[in-house]
């Protein structure tokens, strides 16, 4: 194989430049033109497709980062390729209709360790692509009648909005398929200029054979991959595992011009050759869903492989499946979920949260009752946010001191002691997620109960909480805008699940008060509990009632009933 070999310079070597675009894309304005050749990044890095290890210094702030590898199949030590710097590729949607909830948790997943990179003092280059050439968009666009590159245009953009609703930041660039064909096809070409493909009537193919370490990623053995099930049946090939790289055009398709005549590319280069055009052959990591490691990781790592001796990715990292009710999710079952369903009735921070509420490579069951609970559980940490910030507002510019109690040190040390834990854990956010109560607790303490609020220091443990919170929220791509903002707008999704207005809600009070002042006690509890059947759940206090979401009074007892 030469040693020497054509191939795109990174347009991004693990940069974090941002480039204000208004309405336009990443992929229209930066194309990458520049060749180098195929060479190491670093001095460590090995031509193997085995990552991890090394003896790099630690990340900028000695904080240690452990990351499940799915090549070798456990927790490494993450360190990057190039000290401080980090280069991310993680595979995109196919864009032929909108996403679901898979996806959502593909990108959350991501996203946040995109963010935890950054906490950690990393420059990042995020690098998400999509794929607007594929089988899949061109049948849906001859169903609709539309061109397929407009209709994946558009749902691309679709998908961007879910990303934004989702809190998920932009990534570094979003390189599209049908932008870059020139580096797609040079690629094609290396691997077959080193022995790896062949072309048959117009169609390229990879030849699984000549590549020794194929199956490592996913355990399979060649002889596994019978043809009809996750390849097609082709008697041209020589070998029922070899995939396409490049597929001859047929009549009504989009097709550019080739060496081997008018065609497209086949799935598996495009990830190859635009993850190679931005971060070069060799970089940090490379992520996706788990129903990716084969055959797609796997055939791109035979690609770039075969296209360059130095190729090594370092760690490779995927998220488990979602399950609705406990089945695998399915549009054939009839349990397929897009995300504008979800946050129709759930706000999209919910969603969020309830997606971080299981580690990322644990399957994860989507159910109603859990976005019940994850709705209940958002509500009551905004609350207590929005109330500190309430009262720290209301404190008429009393100059907080420098100083806190010995008891709320303690508890925000705890609280970012087990932050720092589990994030670094394989960002176990769960854990996370449940360390919250106890500074929670603490503030509601402070906030409603005699004790807190005559304990010395009060407004500056307050204010020493709501920071600590607000921070490890704002990693967690939890954090909102505005408090009253969104606390109105979950108020309003638990209405419009609970099929009232607020009007209808205020009625239903105003009746409860007149019932109780006429000592109409059964009616009184009538109307609570069916209220509380609908997830609206009453609070009484000595300034009146009011209203906030709660989980529907059935799904509680479910709850109980299962623990």
């Amino acid at each position: 194989m030469s040693t020497l070999l054509r191939f795109y310079r990174p347009l991004f070597p693990y940069s974090t430049r941002k480039i204000q675009l208004g309405t336009q894309r990443f992929h229209s304005l930066l194309k990458p033109n520049r060749r180098i050749r195929c060479v190491a990044t670093s001095s460590h890095s090995q031509p193997s497709i085995v990552g991890g290890g090394g003896s790099k210094p630690e990340s900028p702030e000695s904080s240690e980062l452990w990351l499940h590898n799915t090549m070798s199949r456990k927790k490494e030590l993450f360190r990057p390729k190039i000290e401080g710097k980090v280069g991310m590729y993680v595979c995109g949607v196919t864009a032929y209709d909108l996403s679901h909830i898979g996806h959502a948790r593909v990108y959350v997943t991501f996203d946040v360790l995109y963010r935890y990179l950054r906490h950690l003092g990393y420059q990042v280059t995020y690098v998400r692509n999509f794929t607007d050439v594929d089988d899949k968009i061109i049948a849906r666009a001859n169903e609709l009648r539309e061109d397929p590159i407009s209709l994946s245009r558009r749902y691309c953009e679709e998908f961007n909005q879910d990303m934004t609703c989702l809190h998920c930041l932009p990534p570094s660039v979003e390189p599209r398929v049908s932008d870059h064909m020139p580096q797609i096809l040079d690629m094609i070409k290396q691997i077959i200029e080193n022995g790896y493909g062949y072309s048959v009537d117009g169609d390229v193919y990879f030849s699984v054979d000549k590549f020794p370490d194929y199956g490592r990623l996913s355990g399979r053995k060649l002889e596994d991959n019978r043809a009809g099930e996750r390849v097609a049946i082709d008697s041209r090939k020589k070998h029922p595992g070899d995939f396409a790289m490049w597929k001859s055009a047929k009549e009504g398709e989009p097709f550019w011009d080739s060496p081997w005549g008018p065609g497209r590319p086949g799935w598996h280069i495009e990830c190859s050759a635009m993850s190679a055009a931005y971060l070069g052959y060799s970089f940090d990591i490379h992520g996706g869903g788990m129903d990716l490691v084969f055959p797609h990781h796997e055939n791109e790592i035979a690609q770039s492989c075969a296209a360059c001796n130095h190729s090594n990715i370092s760690y490779w990292i995927h998220n488990g499946f979602v399950t609705i009710d406990s089945e695998k999710m399915s549009k054939s079952l009839g349990n397929f979920f897009t995300i504008r369903q979800v946050i129709d009735l759930y706000h999209p921070l919910a969603l969020r949260l309830f997606l971080l509420g299981t580690h990322y490579q644990s399957p994860i069951n989507y159910s109603d009752a859990l976005l019940e609970s994850a709705s209940d559980r958002i509500f009551y940490i905004y609350q207590a946010l929005h109330d500190c910030e309430s009262a720290l507002s209301q404190n008429n510019g009393v100059t907080l001191k420098d100083t806190i109690p010995p008891d709320t040190l303690n508890s925000i040390n705890n609280f970012y002691n087990i932050f720092v834990t589990s994030m670094s854990d394989d960002l176990h956010t769960p854990v996370v997620l449940a360390a919250l109560s106890d500074p929670l607790k603490t503030i509601n303490d402070l906030l409603h109960t005699r004790k807190g609020k005559r304990q010395e220091l009060r407004m500056e443990s307050l204010a020493a909480l709501g920071k600590i919170i607000k921070n490890v929220l704002s990693i967690l791509g939890l954090m909102p805008a505005s408090y009253p903002e969104i606390l109105q707008e979950l108020k309003d999704k638990a209405l419009k699940r609970a099929k009232l207005t607020e009007d209808q809600v205020l009625q239903k009070i105003e009746e409860r008060n007149a019932a109780r002042k006429n000592k109409e006690y059964e009616r009184s509890d009538t109307i609570r509990k069916d209220l509380a059947a609908v997830g609206i759940a009453l609070m009484d206090s000595p300034d009146g009632t009011t209203w906030r979401p709660a989980v529907p009074l059935a799904i509680q007892e479910q709850q109980v009933a299962t623990t």
